[in-house]
């Protein structure tokens, strides 16, 4: 009886053993390789970076145990980013999180075949990323930060704020691919605000003087920017160019503001980065990319600072205040 009950207990562990695992069951001791394409420096990507791991360690992951993180950062140079995109292809990760518009077209180019999970893209379909939001298809799938229809309502922030304005100055970056669609959203929203644009084409940091001389001399009332990795990278010295050209600013995500700027509208960009987790996490127990609908944001943030705005004799209006998700003293 003995051995006949140890015959039972080996054929029972044999059929556990040999039976199918669940379609998304992941192998057991595998230890996944998700590589990061950064286009600022890692400082000062902190935050996203960190909202992104700790999204991973909601869904089970665990750095050293079952995933591993090969970050390449391109330190606010753009034109690092394709041949940092081909190293990560080289070391085989099997999924790439590129952070940005410009990191994921980089990231498109070097692999048709590796899953991209595009982190806070602008607009994915019109920068040739993806065919649709409901249906991606290829490689790449991801959070979208809608940005370009974010642009109208920054405007309407400053017209709300500084009612008298008539000249808004907008820093854009012509050579990034978000820019044109952008710039049609500004230039549409700032004819219904009855408002002009002087449009200023900074592609570097040698072309910040140049541009806040011409908003002094054209008599700017305010200022848009316009998101671009050289805006983030060098947040502090356009916070400071505006405060000394006595102009009220909006951007797109609060560490403008907090590097000094007056406010921010757009989305809560770190909640984009943990979402990106949930794709990653999707994509590793065996779903294609080309599956997974791009996500448009659900949370938006209005941040305002009130030093700065002291320091420009500006008094925010409280329909403004009481809509503010956070007031910096």
């Amino acid at each position: 009886m003995r051995l006949r009950a140890l015959g039972f207990i080996t054929a029972l562990s044999l059929g556990f053993l040999s039976a199918p695992l669940a379609p998304d069951a992941q192998q057991p001791g595998k230890v996944h390789r998700i590589g990061i394409l950064w286009p600022t420096s890692l400082s000062a990507g902190q935050p996203r970076l960190e909202a992104f791991r700790q999204g991973l360690r909601e869904l089970g992951y665990v750095e050293g145990q079952n995933i591993a993180i090969e970050v390449r950062s391109a330190e606010g140079k753009v034109e690092r980013l394709p041949g940092l995109a081909a190293k990560l292809v080289r070391l085989k990760v099997d999924v790439i999180v590129a952070a940005g518009t410009q990191a994921a077209l980089a990231a498109k180019q070097a692999t048709s075949t590796i899953p991209i999970v595009m982190a806070a893209v602008g607009d994915p379909v019109a920068t040739g990323l993806v065919a649709s939001l409901a249906r991606p298809g290829g490689n790449l799938t991801g959070p979208s930060l809608m940005l370009p229809e974010l642009i109208g309502k920054q405007l309407e922030l400053l017209k709300e704020v500084v009612p008298k304005v008539s000249r808004v100055a907008v820093l854009w970056n012509s050579a990034n691919p978000l820019g044109p669609p952008q710039m049609r959203e500004a230039e549409g929203a700032a004819r219904a605000l009855r408002v002009r644009l002087q449009l200023l084409d900074v592609r570097d940091p040698n072309d910040f003087d140049t541009a806040f001389a011409a908003m002094t001399k054209e008599r700017a009332g305010a200022l848009l920017v316009i998101p671009d990795v050289v805006f983030v990278t060098h947040r502090a010295r356009v916070a400071d160019l505006a405060a000394k050209s006595r102009l009220p600013a909006v951007y797109w995500t609060r560490e403008l503001v907090e590097a000094g700027g007056l406010m921010a509208y757009g989305a809560n960009i770190p909640d984009m980065y943990r979402r990106a987790a949930t794709y990653v996490d999707k994509i590793l127990k065996g779903t294609k990319p080309g599956d997974l609908p791009i996500e448009q944001p659900t949370r938006f943030e209005l941040v305002i600072n009130l030093k700065t705005a002291k320091a420009l004799g500006l008094t925010i209006p409280p329909s403004v205040l009481i809509r503010a998700d956070e007031l910096i003293q």
